[in-house]
């Protein structure tokens, strides 16, 4: 967290102005709840209620009394020490996971010979990994393997498994090879 954290506080440090949005959806598995964070730092104490009332006029145009059940579990689990350890320990084993299924993938494709740099697979960050696949071989991969991606080759690396990983290369591998990107 405190990676993540880093860019943001840089930029703090550095005495930038700035807006962050967080959201809780996926690191709280609260899918649909709509549960996040608006983060504004300005160097005008005096500007503050401005702004502070320019997000609420926002905010009431897109609902004018938000769901409190999401913003209600985050708030519990960040202000109880023992559910923030826990929560913070889960987080971390998924973080893990992920990054052993990237890896793992990368690994695959090249112990494969897959034509091209992976590289990619293991230097970007998050669920989701963009293949690198052009829209034909995206339709191959889905037709031929069932593997499923968005159009853009967008695919969720918390959806891989050990017991899929395999499957999933060689698909990539044989579409890198006999689909037309």
């Amino acid at each position: 967290m405190d990676k993540d954290a880093e860019t943001v506080r840089y930029f703090v440090d550095q005495g930038f102005e700035l807006m962050c949005a967080q959201s809780f959806s996926k690191n709280f598995g609260l899918y649909g709840e709509r549960v996040g964070s608006l983060t504004i730092v300005s160097n005008c104490a005096h500007t503050m209620p401005h702004i502070a009332s320019k997000m609420i006029n926002i905010a009431e145009g897109n609902y004018l009394v938000p769901p409190l059940h999401g913003s209600r579990i985050v708030a519990s689990v960040l202000k109880k020490p023992a559910l923030f350890q826990e929560w913070q320990s889960c987080v971390k084993t998924m973080l893990n996971r992920i990054i052993a299924m990237r890896s793992g993938l990368k690994k695959r494709l090249e112990a494969l010979k897959t034509p091209g740099s992976w590289d990619h697979i293991t230097s970007q960050r998050g669920m989701f990994c963009l293949i690198g696949l052009a829209p034909a071989q995206i339709e191959y991969l889905r037709k031929k393997h069932h593997v499923y991606t968005l159009e853009n080759g967008r695919m969720n690396v918390a959806a891989l498994t050990p017991s899929n990983l395999d499957h999933v290369a060689w698909s990539i591998h044989d579409t890198v090879l006999n689909a037309k990107g």
